[in-house]
């Protein structure tokens, strides 16, 4: 088992930057894909962006290409998702999620990951 922790959401103005972390406990994520998601109230939990287990390769939705990037530290169990330039419409609950994965990929699909954290509230006002 898995569990994952998110933290660093929050409540900030239009072109801040909050930086989530994501740490896991009972399993190294060495072999894990990571992706964080989001979910907006009524609406259906997102991609936003995928990590592999290497590092190597990563993947946004079109929207946050060239605002977030995500990153991984794998000596500290941790991924992170930096957020630059938020924007009133990126506001939601992030979601860290994990899958063991013998090829290093990457994972888009919410039914493809086996964990999830509890999320963490970022609110972006105008």
């Amino acid at each position: 088992q898995v569990q994952l922790v998110e933290s660093g959401g929050g409540l900030v103005q239009a072109g801040d930057s909050l930086r989530l972390s994501c740490a896991a406990s009972g399993r190294t994520l060495s072999s894990y894909a990571m992706g964080w998601f989001r979910q907006a109230p009524g609406k259906e939990r997102e991609f936003v962006a995928g990590i592999s287990w290497s590092g190597g390769s990563t993947i946004f939705t079109d929207s946050v290409k060239g605002r977030f990037t995500i990153s991984r530290d794998n000596a500290k169990n941790t991924v992170y998702l930096q957020m630059n330039s938020l924007k009133p419409e990126d506001t939601a609950v992030y979601y860290c999620a994990g899958s063991f994965r013998l090829r290093d990929s990457v994972l888009t699909m919410v039914r493809e990951y086996d964990y999830w954290g509890r999320g963490t509230q970022v609110t972006v006002s105008s």
